[in-house]
């Protein structure tokens, strides 16, 4: 009789603990966990370490060949005045000849469609690239020089890159990662409460601006390549548990 008292107060005992243990899951199961989201911002100002300049020339003529051996000469003049002002051979690259016809269209008093033809136009384009930015800026502006010796050459404004620019992506995510879980902290120590564990996080757009500029972000991000001087920016969105 003792022993079936024992038994029946023990499944007792048990079907208490149980059922405690049931209770306390699903209130665990019904409480939303609390969290915190905030945007994390890296801001880096940097100067540009590579310069691309690009320019055009070309020679008109009613013989192609006349044409043809012009625009080389032209070329071996640049070529030339390139070296002279220091600018180093593996910086130089000449496109292919370009060649079309400059054929004019009208309608004669009898309304028939004609065409004058105005003679073979070919051209070459100019690529410099190079480290030496100061260097390659006042040839941009000074090239205009060999218009004196007959060659038509137009020259376009230069464009500014920066070479190391993987790693100062690596550090700005870094940066701003940092600023976002500082972010975070302060919220929750305002509030009253501790921060828990990261459960998200994404990255925003990586915008290079040019400094000093009014420049606005673009939702693809924007590369400008016009300023020598720049600015980086990028995001990351975060999202923390708060206990």
């Amino acid at each position: 009789m003792k022993t079936n008292t024992t038994a029946t107060f023990i499944i007792a005992i048990s079907v208490i603990i149980s059922a405690a243990i049931i209770g306390g899951a699903y209130k665990t199961r019904g409480q939303k966990v609390k969290k915190v989201s905030v945007t994390g911002m890296a801001e880096h100002h940097f100067t540009s370490d590579l310069i691309v300049w690009n320019a055009s020339f070309s020679r008109r003529s009613m013989d192609i060949k006349t044409a043809y051996t012009s625009l080389k000469e032209d070329e071996r003049l640049i070529r030339e005045y390139l070296r002279k002002n220091g600018i180093k051979e593996n910086e130089i690259i000449f496109s292919s000849v370009n060649t079309r016809e400059d054929v004019e269209y009208f309608f004669d008093d009898r309304g028939r469609n004609n065409k004058i033809f105005n003679g073979f136009v070919l051209s070459q384009d100019i690529k410099v690239e190079s480290m030496e930015l100061e260097k390659v800026e006042r040839i941009s502006r000074e090239i205009t020089e060999l218009l004196d010796k007959g060659i038509q050459l137009q020259s376009y404004e230069p464009q500014y890159y920066y070479t190391k620019l993987a790693d100062l992506k690596i550090n700005l995510l870094a940066e701003a990662t940092k600023d976002g879980k500082l972010r975070a902290e302060t919220i929750a120590k305002n509030s009253g409460s501790k921060l828990g564990k990261l459960l998200s996080s994404s990255m925003g757009i990586f915008q290079i601006t040019g400094q000093y500029t009014n420049e606005d972000y673009t939702w693809g991000g924007t590369f400008n390549t016009s300023s020598k001087n720049k600015s980086a920016s990028i995001t990351v969105k975060m999202e923390f548990e708060i206990r």
